[in-house]
């Protein structure tokens, strides 16, 4: 018995658009001070680089922008053959926003928040995600949310996202159909 698959599009390129362009102006509004954005490597980074772009565009320079490589924090052996991490600024007394994808188990943000503080010592950190899909395994809440998609375990929430707007952007809901 083979298995299939069903997909669903959640998310269009414009929805996503305005969708960054709410977050960048939240993000801003509650700024505490000087803040800088530190994306999960891979799935973070393009989401990171347009809300740093909307946010200079809105609100004066746009933050200093990092990406980070968590394999070595992760508790859960699940590695990728990732970059290495490149943060050029000190995190100490700044606010620093997390930035990924889509917030699951809570075991990738877990693992960031202590390769971040392993760089210093935040005065805030925060969490953006464009989904939170439900389904926590540790107690861990976004801060800034683009849109909750509740999904069941059989589920696989698959973001296509650019560093620059394009019409193929889209977010994806794909369900195990055995």
């Amino acid at each position: 018995m083979g298995t299939s698959e069903k997909r669903r599009v959640l998310l269009h390129a414009e929805e996503i658009g305005r969708i960054i362009a709410r977050l960048a102006h939240q993000i801003v509004e509650h700024a505490e001070g000087d803040i800088a954005l530190i994306a999960i490597r891979r799935g973070g980074e393009p989401l990171a680089r347009r809300l740093s772009a909307e946010i200079g565009r809105i609100g004066g320079p746009a933050p200093d922008l990092g990406f980070l490589n968590i394999n070595l924090y992760r508790d859960d052996r699940v590695t990728h053959e990732l970059p290495e991490s490149e943060i050029s600024f000190d995190v100490s007394g700044r606010t620093v926003i997390v930035v990924d994808e889509v917030l699951y188990t809570g075991r990738t943000i877990r693992a960031a928040l202590d390769a971040i503080t392993d760089l210093g010592r935040p005065a805030a950190l925060r969490l953006c995600v464009l989904v939170d899909r439900g389904l926590r395994e540790l107690p861990i809440q976004a801060d800034y949310i683009g849109r909750s998609i509740p999904t069941s375990r059989r589920e696989r929430i698959e973001v296509r996202l650019g560093a620059e707007p394009a019409a193929d952007d889209e977010v994806t809901v794909v369900a195990d159909a055995t």
